[in-house]
């Protein structure tokens, strides 16, 4: 399984600080492991996993689908306006 990272994921995660980014390794090799561990979205996001998991205090959304066999990282960030982002995104895709 190969995995793919959108452009917006990309960009999140650079800013990352070297810890937050070894718990999202961790976070991202749980996902592989067991892909159904997040929750399956419906309705636009019909397709869509979303997986919480929290860096420190703060509670980050980690969205991701299959394709194909690939695994594709769409978006993560904080809940507020979350979902809003990842429809606007998905839409412009």
């Amino acid at each position: 399984m190969k995995i793919i990272q959108s452009r917006s994921f990309e960009r999140k995660v650079k800013r990352f600080r070297k810890q937050e980014k070894k718990i999202l390794d961790k976070q991202i090799q749980k996902i592989l492991d067991s892909p159904t561990i997040g929750q399956e979205k419906k309705g636009d996001l019909r397709g869509v996993y979303v997986y919480k998991f929290k860096i420190q205090t703060i509670q980050h959304l980690l969205s991701y689908r299959f394709v194909g066999n690939d695994l594709e990282l769409i978006m993560i960030g904080p809940h507020e306006n979350y979902y809003r982002d990842l429809k606007t995104y998905l839409k412009g895709r």
